[in-house]
């Protein structure tokens, strides 16, 4: 599952993600169960709005790995 975001072109954050999204950019967003909801919902109701396949994570520190940094994220998007 997050093999294609490990090795794909991808955004990290919130606000990449939302931008990826808007733009018609963003093939597939990924979203941390343990992040806070606040941050996490307005981003899944856009990929619903938008017609993006949405994937959830476990962790947010599992979603940062996979996206290459040493921190957690809680939201990120695969590009096209």
């Amino acid at each position: 599952m997050l093999t294609q975001l490990k090795q794909g072109p991808k955004v990290v954050g919130v606000k990449q993600t939302r931008r990826a999204i808007d733009d018609g950019r963003a093939a597939r967003v990924y979203l941390a169960l343990d992040a806070d909801p606040a941050v996490t919902t307005p981003v899944e109701s856009l990929c619903t709005e938008k017609g993006v396949p949405v994937e959830k994570v476990a962790q947010m520190k599992e979603l940062g790995s996979a996206c290459g940094i040493a921190v957690g994220s809680a939201v990120a998007a695969l590009l096209h």
